[in-house]
Protein backbone atom coordinates (compact mmCIF):
# COMPACT_ATOMS: atom_id res chain seq x y z
CA UNK A 1 0.00 0.00 0.00
CA UNK A 2 2.90 2.44 0.94
CA UNK A 3 4.50 1.67 -2.78
CA UNK A 4 1.30 2.48 -4.22
CA UNK A 5 0.96 6.00 -2.65
CA UNK A 6 4.37 6.47 -2.70
CA UNK A 7 5.15 9.87 -5.13
CA UNK A 8 0.87 10.06 -5.45
CA UNK A 9 0.52 13.16 -2.40
CA UNK A 10 0.45 15.77 -4.51
CA UNK A 11 -2.29 14.30 -6.84
CA UNK A 12 -4.18 12.80 -3.83
CA UNK A 13 -4.08 16.21 -2.29
CA UNK A 14 -5.25 17.94 -5.73
CA UNK A 15 -7.96 15.52 -5.82
CA UNK A 16 -9.22 16.11 -2.14
CA UNK A 17 -9.01 20.25 -2.14
CA UNK A 18 -10.53 19.65 -5.80
CA UNK A 19 -13.92 17.92 -4.86
CA UNK A 20 -13.95 20.18 -1.61
CA UNK A 21 -14.01 23.16 -4.25
CA UNK A 22 -16.82 21.44 -6.33
CA UNK A 23 -18.97 20.95 -3.73
CA UNK A 24 -18.25 24.24 -2.00
CA UNK A 25 -19.06 25.77 -5.62
CA UNK A 26 -22.38 24.19 -6.38
CA UNK A 27 -23.65 25.05 -2.34
CA UNK A 28 -22.55 28.41 -2.44
CA UNK A 29 -22.42 29.52 -6.57
CA UNK A 30 -24.30 26.68 -7.90
CA UNK A 31 -27.31 26.58 -10.42
CA UNK A 32 -30.49 27.40 -9.10
CA UNK A 33 -32.91 26.95 -12.15
CA UNK A 34 -31.76 23.37 -12.51
CA UNK A 35 -30.67 23.59 -16.04
CA UNK A 36 -26.83 23.67 -16.13
CA UNK A 37 -25.75 20.05 -16.03
CA UNK A 38 -22.93 19.82 -13.65
CA UNK A 39 -23.84 22.83 -11.41
CA UNK A 40 -27.32 21.79 -10.47
CA UNK A 41 -26.24 18.04 -9.10
CA UNK A 42 -23.60 17.89 -6.01
CA UNK A 43 -22.24 14.96 -7.09
CA UNK A 44 -21.39 15.59 -10.27
CA UNK A 45 -19.80 19.15 -9.27
CA UNK A 46 -17.87 17.49 -6.63
CA UNK A 47 -15.99 15.00 -9.23
CA UNK A 48 -15.64 17.76 -11.83
CA UNK A 49 -14.19 19.38 -8.95
CA UNK A 50 -11.87 16.48 -8.12
CA UNK A 51 -10.36 15.99 -11.62
CA UNK A 52 -10.27 19.30 -11.83
CA UNK A 53 -7.93 19.50 -9.04
CA UNK A 54 -5.77 15.86 -9.41
CA UNK A 55 -5.45 17.52 -13.40
CA UNK A 56 -4.27 20.68 -12.11
CA UNK A 57 -1.85 19.51 -9.02
CA UNK A 58 -0.30 17.01 -11.09
CA UNK A 59 0.86 19.63 -13.56
CA UNK A 60 3.04 20.37 -10.11
CA UNK A 61 4.99 17.13 -9.81
CA UNK A 62 8.06 15.87 -10.99
CA UNK A 63 8.77 13.26 -13.32
CA UNK A 64 11.82 12.53 -12.43
CA UNK A 65 13.58 12.74 -15.57
CA UNK A 66 15.36 15.88 -17.03
CA UNK A 67 14.94 17.33 -19.88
Amino acid sequence: MKQLLQGKTLLIAGILVGAVGGFLYWKYVGCVSGTCPIQSNPYRMTAYGAVMGGLVFSMFQSTGTKA
